[in-house]
């Protein structure tokens, strides 16, 4: 499954600027650049980011 990136920055309650300061900084989940621009995230590597994300703290 795919989410949007609406769809994740509402999950994490983050801004959407947030999230592409991440995206710049490589700290973000990998993403899927779609032909017309759009991000995408797949629910896997959210869940493996958010576990990577644990165990740093």
């Amino acid at each position: 499954m795919m989410l949007t990136l609406s769809e994740v920055c509402d999950e994490l309650g983050i801004a959407k600027s947030t999230f592409y300061d991440w995206r710049q900084n490589k700290r973000a989940p990998r993403c899927i650049k779609l032909p017309n621009g759009d991000l995408r995230v797949r629910r896997s590597e959210l869940e493996l980011w958010l576990s990577e994300c644990e165990d740093a703290a």
